[in-house]
């Protein structure tokens, strides 16, 4: 006989019995052909809720292995010799469970090869329906249990990894001023689970100015996001040490130009330098769009004087503007996740025009928490799903605000 299937096998659709009203396809790897007859009328004893598909090589199993649920073997195949059966078939991506079969004089294969992966092996003459049914579905289910576990392990993972991300990109901020809240959020774009390339950071320095940093290296990912922790570790370094804000942008250039991967990356960057009294701004833009005023009116802050962004250029160029606020004011920063949702797919960026009446909608009613998670949520939902890069929010209220 020859094939992929026998007739001596002959294809079982599901009986009375079954787990979860699934019925699996068990692929049967035997050369023998009474052998493989046995198999099959073993499973038809107890009515199995199985289909069995027979072939007769390894070359062949291969072939089938990532569409059927389990894999019987025998291990005296023609095209293959001791364990090396079972070691082709493990290592085939996404393949299915092994259950081993062997003869009475070669049941000390079985052990090996359950230590060389198989979930099981069965001796053939010594199991009856029961016996076979319940290896299949063993195998079958350890299995999943084993791909839970690990998938829930690289969950664990990824949740640390974010964690140190966030630990990095979005600190504790180094500023004692009652009268100044602030609140962060973020979210990654198109829902990833790792955080990408912005960042934030507030430093007080000795008099009394509070100096904010919201950046953004273009795209996303590990790369960029480590990029990000570099540069606002470098920026709260450079603040901490004295150095001029009109300095401070050449040397977050150089830190970026020799970290980066590639020379196309750069970063755009938001700096501000509240007075010690926080009637007023200094802001410098590199690339980057303007914070909008929530308090005392709803407006974006002008954003006529930019510089170019971070890597840009082979030197950096500092400019700043001074912006006037008053006693009490909110002010939100935002990367361009944000301002680059759309208003409808395929539609235009919003920016700050098509954004600003959406926190109308929910200033100060929702507070200041429930204004960045459902500002976010109200651009996405324009945006006709997640939004394509990353979003950075930052939050800062000053004295008495409805």
């Amino acid at each position: 006989m020859s094939g992929s299937e026998s007739p001596a096998v002959r294809p079982r659709v599901a009986g009375t019995e079954s787990v979860e009203g699934v019925s699996w396809t068990v692929l049967l790897v035997e050369d023998d052909d009474t052998d493989a007859f046995l198999v099959s009328e073993l499973l038809d004893e107890v009515a199995a809720p199985l289909r069995l598909t027979r072939v007769r090589t390894v070359a062949e199993a291969i072939v089938h292995t990532r569409k059927v649920a389990c894999v019987l073997l025998d291990l005296g195949l023609p095209d293959s010799e001791g364990l090396s059966a079972l070691r082709r078939l493990l290592a085939v991506e996404r393949g299915a469970p092994v259950v081993v079969l062997t003869g009475l004089v070669d049941e000390y294969r079985g052990a090996e090869a359950v230590a060389a992966g198989a979930q099981d092996y069965l001796v053939k003459g010594q199991v009856d329906g029961r016996d076979l049914l319940r290896a299949v579905r063993y195998a079958i289910e350890r299995e999943r249990a084993d791909t839970a576990a690990l998938a829930l392990r690289e969950s664990e993972l990824r949740a640390e990894e974010k964690a140190r991300l966030e630990r990095g990109l979005l600190p504790k901020p180094l500023v004692d001023d009652p009268t100044l809240d602030h609140r962060a959020r973020y979210r990654p774009g198109h829902r990833q689970a790792l955080l990408g390339g912005d960042f934030y950071d507030m430093v007080s320095t000795s008099d009394g100015t509070v100096h904010v940093l919201l950046g953004d290296v273009c795209g996303h990912g590990p790369d960029e996001a480590a990029l990000g922790v570099s540069l606002r570790i470098a920026w709260r370094t450079l603040v901490l040490a004295g150095v001029p804000d009109a300095d401070r942008l050449g040397f977050l250039q150089q830190v970026l130009v020799s970290e980066r991967e590639r020379d196309e990356i750069f970063a755009t960057v938001c700096a501000l330098a509240i007075a010690p009294d926080r009637r007023s701004l200094r802001m410098t833009l590199a690339g980057h769009p303007p914070p909008a005023l929530l308090f005392p009116r709803i407006a974006a802050l002008r954003g006529d004087v930019v510089v170019p962004a971070l890597g840009i250029l082979d030197e950096a160029v500092s400019d700043e503007v001074t912006i006037e606020l008053g006693e009490h004011w909110a002010l939100l920063l935002a990367t361009d996740g944000l301002l680059e949702g759309r208003d409808s797919v395929g539609g235009e960026p919003l920016g700050w025009e098509g954004v600003l009446p959406e926190v109308a909608r929910l200033w100060p009613e929702r507070g200041p928490d429930g204004l960045l998670d459902d500002l976010i949520d109200r651009v996405e939902e324009r945006n006709g799903g997640p939004l394509t890069d990353d979003v950075a929010l930052l939050l800062l209220i000053r004295g008495q605000v409805p």
